[in-house]
């Protein structure tokens, strides 16, 4: 049961989003994940940039195993999944700032081009349903 009306706004958000929209919403929660564990690093807060960091792994982690390795593009993604998992377990491991930012540049990219699939979808969604209404007119 949520505490607050945000955490049930946040749950609500979650439940009702589409697939595309939660991938969405975890790269955007790893990039968080990754900034806050970076901050901590920084600060020498390490239980804190250890979580930080955890949760950004574990988000990583299910990006990786649901894969498809039917596609070709699951084939190309795996590697950089691989990539940024060890370059955010070298960070944990070495209080080290500068592999967390390695991760979040591929993760950014990602992400970017995440969202601008997503905008070209929704655009060619809208244009079939115009010309199939066209179509009945």
């Amino acid at each position: 049961m949520p505490n607050t009306a945000a955490e049930a706004y946040k749950r609500q958000q979650i439940m009702t989003a589409t697939p595309e929209a939660l991938t969405l919403m975890l790269y955007n929660g790893c990039l968080r994940f990754m900034n806050e564990g970076k901050e901590h690093l920084e600060k020498k807060e390490w239980e804190a940039a250890n979580n930080a960091i955890l949760r950004a792994e574990k988000i990583i982690t299910e990006f990786r195993v649901t894969l498809d390795m039917q596609y070709d593009i699951a084939k190309q993604l795996l590697p950089l999944y691989n990539y940024v998992y060890d370059c955010l377990v070298q960070a944990n491991m070495n209080s080290d700032p500068q592999k967390v930012d390695d991760a979040y540049a591929v993760i950014i990219e990602l992400r970017d081009a995440w969202a601008q699939a997503m905008k070209k979808a929704r655009v060619e969604k809208a244009e079939a349903k115009a010309k199939e209404e066209a179509g009945a007119v």
